[in-house]
């Protein structure tokens, strides 16, 4: 029995190293080139099961990682991925950076994303948006589709996406970084909205919803330990 334990967890350390991971920047500066309403690389090349580790290290920036369409680059996807609003006031904040590692499900077509933050001016119109296996022209189109929108999408999403889910909110959230409207695993009926309001200001902290999230996290790795062990759960 415990040979075949010893096996069991040796697969799953095989599985979890093969994986891929890929960093995007989420936000920058003013003095950056491109300044600070920007993915870093704004278009990346993935494959099924690999990591895309969002790092929201842009300070100071508000910012959320926030799945749309080709034809919509500003408005939410219905049942799409979301981040939430991750607030970094300061660059301590960013030390470390919080991070929103996002397993890629489907790399058979392009997946889109944006930042629906408003202030202080739209982010998304002003060419924060970004795509997983885009090519070039159909990028183009995605950037000349989002310039100039001036409401974008602030429905919440879902941890889980089209092609691509999440299994915990974004962090660690240390030195006053804070995160809110905070997703849970799927996303609440009439996601997709357009609603223009702004996202929640500095004063507002995310920590009742990540308690919610970050119990969903425990739970899902303690059902893929025990799938591995071959152990049911009851």
């Amino acid at each position: 029995m415990y040979k075949l334990a010893s096996i069991s967890v040796l697969a799953f350390a095989g599985l979890a190293s093969a994986q891929n991971v890929i960093d995007v920047q989420v936000g920058s500066t003013a003095d950056a080139p491109g300044g600070i309403f920007q993915f870093i690389p704004n278009n990346i090349t993935a494959s099924k099961n690999d990591i895309v580790r969002f790092r929201f290290s842009g300070a100071p920036g508000n910012h959320s990682v926030t799945q749309s369409s080709l034809a919509k680059p500003c408005d939410n996807l219905a049942n799409g991925f979301d981040s939430g609003w991750v607030l970094i006031p300061t660059a301590a904040a960013a030390n470390p950076a919080p991070e929103w590692n996002l397993t890629i499900t489907d790399d058979t077509k392009p997946l889109w994303f944006y930042c629906k933050q408003t202030q202080p001016a739209p982010h998304c119109g002003a060419g924060m948006v970004g795509a997983i296996n885009a090519n070039a022209t159909a990028m183009t189109t995605f950037q000349n589709n989002a310039k100039g929108n001036t409401s974008p999408g602030q429905a919440v999403g879902a941890l889980v996406g089209q092609g691509a889910s999440a299994s915990a909110p974004p962090g660690p959230l240390n030195n006053g970084a804070s995160a809110f409207g905070i997703p849970s695993a799927t996303a609440a009926s009439g996601s997709g909205g357009s609603d223009s309001g702004a996202a929640p200001g500095p004063t507002t902290t995310g920590g009742s919803d990540n308690s919610g999230a970050s119990t969903l996290y425990i739970s899902g790795l303690a059902a893929l330990f025990a799938a591995v062990m071959g152990i049911t759960l009851a």
